[in-house]
């Protein structure tokens, strides 16, 4: 049956599937993140190159182990507008790119141009010889480490003989080739280009204490280098896999109903679209699908971020990796294993680690200009302090060297990398899914925060709020029985949620029939009744000065009216309303503690919006909207500092676009492969959009805490270097102290809980 012209206009339903039109138009998808170190010894376990799309180009490039690598090709690769997606395997020194067969030779030009050989891979590397070589590069580290404290014994102990230095510098430089032989060659190479980087850096500073006389310190010194970038990368690791990770969640296999309905267990990536599985209480769902069999509570935890686990039935969908807990439940499958809910969000977080966030693009280019600098002030250390201030040559070169490993940007470049993944990671864990870095550091911008009113700030769905009995001449289960018989055969969304509000049993309605506009009629037990809205009730003349009163009185709060009625009265009145989220009133109170001002934008009319907007405390209310109107107001609103724009439907892709940050209310069963919103809220809950502010000033406060350990650290250093007596040993500890500092202080994001 129709609403009454007081029901809101539904112009807010619906997902929104667009793409968009503004300045922070996505990049194209690259997987992985971008978390920078110097060395050859640097490894990562990023996503595999085999989950490339058919049809890629894979390349084994040997010099490829570490990030700084990682970032130069990202770089050389930047201006391909045919390539569509990178993704590194690093610790199997591998590049998966996704890009049209024409554009191939190119793109592989490009990174032979940066420095890099390549050769064409017909299959990506085995984990296993990934494995392998991990634990065979840190013996042969450890192994490096050891030789080089026995040439430092060699040195201390040992007679001061021509034998014995011969001896001791032998061991020295085995313990470099060990350990360095990577650097040294990504050094040189880089040297010849003209490229001051962390390679070249520590190359110059290792070769030229050995040079000089200073071979112990020159082993242990790129041993200790190369062991604690080993240490870092694996920390580094651990941020970049805390999403990847949860592809484990997923059960490898699932029973599975065959022909002859005998269930199997197969592999859940051999399960086709429509097959019906089985999980057991307790088990994880392998793959998405809808419930066709069973009641159960299921824990959506490693989906959504809900803390409590959602009741199950047959209808309902679930999602691969969440477990179920008490019932058994069929369902029938609904996407593939490589396209479930995880695996999508899996993807879209590794996308975001590709795109570097302000910050990081500043360090960068500090960093650019950094390096060169210090390679200046070494050598103006090594040539000036001799001429100017009288030191001997040899302590001026070895100060000067000392400078060059302090120096070494490394702790700066990951200190910033590694904060965006952690953060990116920790809001995936809560079921936020930030699509880049940029909007993680700029949430924190947000003065304003406007809002769609259906299905974001409300449920979205009608339902029965209130009834009052009106009549005496019928017991009211009877009345009841009779207006829940009518209402559940008619298919308009206000009658399903008065059937809905009334379970029980109905009774055979004859006669029945529908009138356009108005609502339902039809017998039972052999009278004649009508279940229809204000207008109609006033057209047979059954409307009183009290049940006028009444009616405009629910009307007021935004309800749609519907009466049951005989020939000769009112039998009872029922409201059904959209109503507000049990998180909204919550959502709105933390984002004005956090001084973000918020707009309800609706187009619902003014009544239903003053009132919903009453219930959860927002205080600006702009009714009557059309999309494009919407989206006028996001402007207007952005005059006055950044906005974000929270909705869920198709109307609300104009004004998704126009704001700084769009927050899409999606929920885990849309494709978030197709949302084109900057923030995706995977349980619809509205908490969720302070929580991404929280996190926000979070992250950029660990990003410079970062920024300013690395720098204040080296900056101490380079004190003690110049008038002070440190050493190489101090300096490489001093880098790689910092190195490790910034990354733990990074990691600390993942374990974040407010």
């Amino acid at each position: 049956m129709p609403h009454s012209e007081h029901a809101h206009t539904g112009h807010e339903h619906g997902h929104h599937d667009h793409h968009h039109g503004h300045e922070h138009n996505h990049a194209p998808a690259k997987a992985c993140g971008t978390a920078t170190c110097g060395g050859g010894a640097c490894t990562s376990a990023a996503a595999p190159a085999a989950a490339l799309v058919d049809g890629g180009l894979l390349l084994r490039i040997p010099s490829m182990d570490c990030p700084t690598e990682e970032g130069q090709i990202r770089r050389a690769l930047e201006g391909f507008a045919e390539v569509r997606r990178l993704q590194f395997d690093l610790a199997g020194r591998a590049l998966a790119i996704d890009a049209p067969p024409a554009s191939w030779d190119a793109v592989t030009t490009a990174i032979n141009a940066a420095g890099f050989k390549t050769e064409t891979l017909s299959a990506p590397p085995a984990a296993e010889d990934t494995a392998k070589a991990q634990r065979a590069e840190l013996g042969r580290l450890i192994a490096a480490l050891v030789v080089a404290i026995g040439a430092e014994l060699v040195h201390f102990l040992a007679p001061d003989a021509l034998p014995w230095r011969v001896a001791g510098m032998g061991i020295a430089a085995g313990a470099i080739a060990l350990s360095g032989t990577a650097v040294f060659r990504k050094g040189v190479a880089a040297l010849f280009r003209g490229q001051l980087n962390i390679n070249a850096l520590m190359s110059v500073a290792v070769a030229g204490a050995f040079a000089i006389g200073q071979w112990p310190e020159a082993a242990m010194v790129m041993a200790l280098y190369s062991l604690a970038e080993l240490i870092e990368a694996r920390s580094v690791e651990r941020a970049r896999n805390a999403i990847t990770g949860l592809l484990q969640l997923s059960p490898a296999r699932v029973e599975v109903r065959q022909a002859d309905d005998v269930w199997t267990s197969v592999e859940a990536k051999a399960v086709a679209v429509g097959a019906i599985a089985r999980v057991k209480p307790g088990e994880r769902f392998a793959l998405d699908g809808r419930v066709t069999a069973g009641q159960s509570a299921v824990d959506q935890s490693p989906v959504t971020g809900e803390s409590i686990p959602v009741d199950k039935a047959i209808g309902d969908e679930v999602f691969a990796g969440t477990i179920n807990q008490s019932g058994s439940l069929e369902f029938e499958v609904t996407k593939p294993a490589s396209d479930t809910v995880l695996a999508r969000i899996i993807h879209a977080v590794e996308a975001a680690q590709g795109q570097r966030a302000p910050t990081q693009r500043f360090v960068d280019r500090f960093a650019a200009i950094y390096t060169p600098a210090v390679f200046v002030l070494a050598l103006a250390v090594a040539v000036g302090t001799p001429l100017a201030l009288g030191w001997p040559w040899l302590t001026g070169i070895y100060k000067a060297l000392v400078l060059l490993v302090i120096a070494c940007p490394c702790a700066l470049v990951i200190s910033t990398p590694v904060t965006v993944v952690s953060g990116l990671a920790a809001a995936a864990r809560r079921g936020i899914l930030i699509k880049g870095g940029v909007y993680l550091e700029n949430a924190r911008k947000l003065s304003v925060v406007a809002l769609d009113k259906t299905g974001t700030l409300t449920e979205g769905k009608p339902k029965l709020v209130a009834q009052v009995m009106r009549t005496q001449a019928l017991p009211e289960d009877q009345v009841l029985r009779i207006a829940r018989s009518l209402a559940g055969r008619s298919d308009h969304p206000v009658s399903k949620a008065i059937a809905a509000g009334l379970a029980g049993e109905a009774s055979v309605v004859q006669n029945f029939g529908a009138e356009l506009g108005r609502g339902v009629h039809g017998s039972v037990d052999g009278q004649d009744y009508v279940l229809g809205n204000h207008r109609w009730i006033h057209e047979r003349g059954h409307c009183s000065a009290e049940l006028e009163a009444l009616m405009h009185e629910h009307e007021a709060q935004g309800r749609t009216i519907t009466v049951l009625a005989n020939a000769q009265e009112v039998l009872a009145l029922f409201a059904v309303a959209d109503t507000t989220k049990e998180s909204s009133r919550q959502a709105i109170a933390e984002l004005k503690a956090l001084g973000v001002r918020t707009v309800m934008l609706t187009g619902d009319n003014p009544s239903t919006a003053q009132n919903i907007a009453k219930q959860v405390g927002i205080d600006d209310v702009r009714a009557d909207l059309l999309p494009q109107d919407k989206q006028k107001a996001v402007e207007q609103l952005g005059a006055s500092g950044e906005v974000g724009m929270v909705g869920d439907g198709v109307n609300d892709s104009p004004s998704l676009a126009a704001a700084a940050i769009g927050f899409s209310m999606g929920g885990a069963g849309t494709d978030t492969a197709k949302e084109a919103a900057d923030v995706l809220i995977m349980n619809d809950d509205l908490r969720k959009v302070p929580e991404t502010i929280r996190l926000s000033q979070k992250t950029y406060s660990v990003l410079w805490q970062n920024i300013a350990l690395a720098l204040g650290i080296k900056a101490v250093f380079f004190v003690l270097a110049v008038f002070g007596s440190a050493t190489m040993w101090m300096a490489v500890f001093a880098d790689m102290g910092a190195s490790l500092l910034v990354v733990f202080n990074g990691l600390r994001l993942l374990k974040s809980t407010r």
